[in-house]
């Protein structure tokens, strides 16, 4: 005896693979992002402000090889900032003009503070994805 609905199977999955690859995964990702961003946040080095106000989130792009996002600090030192070993942490900054200039660093700032953001955020990242991603 043939079986009968296979049609409608094949249908159906054309179009879920269609919502996970579009909509939800763009979602997904975007909510990944800003869990991660908020992490990384409070561990980057404060001195000016300059470094923290430099930070955006590019938009989710999809594409063949799946959906991409990002967070940047724009800031021209901020590669440095984040691969610096973090050596002067609290330390007390050179006067300038007899005057304090703090501490080297803010007392949360950490070195590679996007990359440790993210790490911080793996069990909300992993709730993101659960949410995202169950049975509908």
């Amino acid at each position: 005896m043939p079986s009968r609905g296979g049609r409608n199977v094949r249908r159906n999955m054309r179009r879920l693979s269609m919502k996970i690859r579009g909509p939800v995964t763009e979602k997904a990702v975007t909510e990944i992002l800003i869990a991660g961003e908020g992490y990384a946040v409070n561990l980057t080095p404060v001195d000016s402000s300059n470094l923290i106000s430099s930070r955006s989130r590019l938009p989710v792009v999809t594409g063949p090889s799946g959906s991409r996002g990002a967070v940047v600090y724009t800031a021209k030192y901020a590669a440095a900032v984040h691969e610096a070993p973090g050596k002067l942490k609290g330390q007390p900054r050179p006067k300038k003009n007899g005057r304090s200039r703090g501490n080297y660093w803010s007392p949360n700032g950490e070195p590679g503070f996007l990359e440790k953001g993210f790490e911080e955020a793996k069990p909300e990242i992993r709730g993101i994805l659960r949410r995202n991603y169950r049975s509908r």
